[in-house]
């Protein structure tokens, strides 16, 4: 089915790092990185040693106009991302366990992911290594009504213009809590693919890391650089660059760049048992550029509530004999 493309849906395209004639998925990306490392990584699943739910949401590309075909139908949609998540350590799994789901709106597709994780851990070191599987369970859906086809396939309409695809992900992840962490992952590693919706499942690459530490001349913040290092087929690279500074456990702030797209700002709070940020991505591209329907910018809520869970040691069901003997 060949589909005529805007101008600037095109561009879009481009900028996603997809092959406008495979459809290849670019997974969602996060400003928020480094309080979402399981979806990169399914090694991090339990490495926190709490029971953690994480909710995040991203409106990439905000006021970017996408002009419909000439000839009808309706503009395809800038991404749009919901995620949820949850992951505990489980002692007799020896590591931790994962839920994520995600749903991923862009162009003409619509796409809901359900994975699940499972990471063996063991100590290393002076800290812990983990090595983590997933399995991937993606329903994606093209939008038929809104496009405009000059030579339709059929097929399209026969199969609702929907598809279910199995996939996997692999990780190992090392830290030493409180000071550092390093991951890599594979995610997509089957290539899924379905030829009804034109869609296929690139394999992506991460390399992420991060460093905690406290200089001696402010003991009251902790400055916190990571790095997001990722590549999907081989074909398109991309990098995330932050810098967040906690302030007593209390307050954080700082900021990222995301080379060849987006310089963006990051503020959050500490409250009680809850983690609560926003990030505001100032786009660096040409999406961005100062003209009328280009973008202003991208929105990111993030959401965490975590807590330890403490099983309090049996008592001893030993009794000694209290008898004196003569």
């Amino acid at each position: 089915m060949r589909i005529r493309l805007s101008k600037k849906l095109s561009l879009l395209v481009i900028a996603l790092g997809f092959s406008c004639a495979t459809m290849a998925q670019q997974e969602p990306q996060f400003s928020q990185y480094m309080f979402n490392r399981m979806s990169y990584n399914p090694g991090y699943a339990g490495s926190s040693g709490s029971i953690c739910a994480t909710a995040m949401y991203r409106n990439q590309w905000m006021g970017l106009k996408l002009d419909a075909p000439t000839t009808g139908g309706k503009a395809g949609s800038t991404p749009t991302d919901i995620l949820f998540n949850f992951d505990m350590p489980v002692k007799f799994l020896h590591g931790g366990i994962g839920l994520t789901f995600v749903n991923d709106n862009i162009g003409y597709h619509k796409n809901n992911m359900l994975a699940l994780d499972y990471a063996f851990r063991m100590f290393w070191g002076e800290g812990n290594l983990s090595a983590g599987i997933e399995v991937d369970m993606l329903n994606s859906t093209l939008d038929v009504e809104s496009l405009v086809a000059t030579d339709p396939d059929p097929l399209i309409g026969q199969n609702g213009a929907s598809a279910m695809l199995i996939d996997g992900a692999v990780g190992v992840y090392y830290q030493v809590p409180g000071k550092y962490y390093l991951g890599l992952s594979v995610k997509n590693l089957l290539g899924a693919h379905s030829d009804e919706i034109a869609f296929t499942n690139a394999r992506t690459a991460y390399l992420m890391g991060g460093y905690d530490f406290t200089p001696a001349s402010a003991p009251l913040i902790r400055i916190r650089p990571s790095a997001l290092l990722k590549t999907a087929a081989l074909s398109y690279f991309q990098a995330d660059l932050s810098c967040l500074i906690d302030y007593r456990n209390a307050f954080w702030g700082g900021l990222g760049y995301r080379v060849q797209d987006a310089v963006y700002l990051m503020a959050g709070v500490h409250w009680k048992k809850f983690n609560i940020g926003v990030s505001y991505d100032v786009t660096t591209s040409n999406l961005g550029a100062y003209k009328a329907g280009r973008s202003f910018g991208s929105l990111e809520l993030y959401l965490k509530f975590a807590f330890k869970v403490v099983i309090p040691r049996k008592p001893d069901t030993r009794y000694g004999n209290t008898m004196l003997l003569d």
